[in-house]
């Protein structure tokens, strides 16, 4: 982030950035099946914050150098990662999961199209995710290294993983160390995916990626608590989705379990922990250090 933007002109133009590779990179709603891709294009695209792809861009500014085809291979990231977060939302939403109609302020899938189409719709977003990385313009190693900790993120370890833990405690009381796991799972995994993505294209040393490793698990942690919060405290048009799910679902959260001011003081130390894994960066993290920000003040 050069030192003449300022982070709101920053996230503004990389906003149009993603919306750019995503309208770039997913298939035509012309291409057959027609309906099918109009579905993805509208689980895709129909708007979010894009704290993931912001993330990748934000890492790739780590870089010691920058060429075209580096800057092509993180347009990619993005997108991939952007696919994986809206195909977990699609599912998230349906009857036998969450049951939402309402996501980012409009119809959830199943209800703009159908079940069926909308469970389709995740399988083929997250089929598209790896293809594209497959295909990004950089060495085998650097694609190889992308899918294999975007595979790693999504799965049985990682976001599927958390969501399973997520329905299992429906009605059930967990402590915090379980809670910290399952939401490190479901919501962190992706969010430190999407830092290491970046990390990845910028070629960082193991010792530098692992201070983003720090970065990213406490701001994956400090997310899922704002969220946690925000559930409790807004309302459905705020959030762009139905507001006190989780209560009347008797899910497990920061706020039923700990209180509402230990959740928001818990998201502030984390904050700082995140921005202070970042010190060795110097001015290059000033994108990420502004996002961690962002991600806690979310809602103020």
């Amino acid at each position: 982030m050069t030192n003449a933007l300022s982070f709101d002109d920053w996230v503004r133009a990389h906003g149009q950035r993603t919306e750019l590779a995503l309208e770039s990179l997913l298939d035509s709603a012309a291409t057959n099946p027609i309906r099918l891709h109009e579905a993805m294009r509208y689980a895709a695209q129909g708007g979010g914050k894009r704290i993931r792809p912001l993330l990748v861009y934000a890492a790739g500014e780590l870089a010691q150098t920058s060429n075209q085809a580096s800057q092509t291979a993180l347009d990619a990231a993005a997108v991939a990662i952007e696919c994986i977060h809206a195909y977990s939302l699609v599912h998230d939403d349906l009857p036998c999961m969450d049951d939402d109609d309402l996501r980012r302020g409009r119809p959830t899938v199943h209800k703009a199209f159908d079940e069926a189409t909308a469970l389709l719709v995740g399988d083929a977003l997250q089929t598209r995710a790896f293809e594209i990385l497959a295909n990004a313009p950089c060495d085998a190693q650097v694609r190889l290294a992308m899918i294999s900790i975007l595979a790693s993120a999504s799965g049985s370890r990682g976001m599927a993983g958390g969501q399973a833990i997520d329905l299992e405690s429906v009605g059930k009381k967990l402590d915090l160390a379980g809670l910290k796991q399952m939401h490190a799972m479901k919501t962190g995994a992706l969010l430190s995916c999407s830092v290491a993505l970046g990390g990845i294209i910028a070629q960082l040393n193991p010792s530098q990626m692992q201070h983003l490793a720090n970065y990213s698990e406490a701001l994956g942690l400090a997310f899922q608590i704002v969220d946690d919060v925000l559930d409790a405290t807004a309302d459905s048009q705020t959030l762009g989705k139905t507001a006190g799910k989780d209560a009347a679902n008797d899910k497990p959260t920061y706020v039923t379990l700990m209180g509402l001011d230990y959740a928001k003081k818990a998201a502030k130390d984390l904050q700082e922990t995140a921005i202070a894994s970042l010190e060795g960066f110097g001015d290059k993290a000033r994108a990420l250090q502004d996002l961690a920000l962002l991600v806690v003040n979310r809602g103020k």
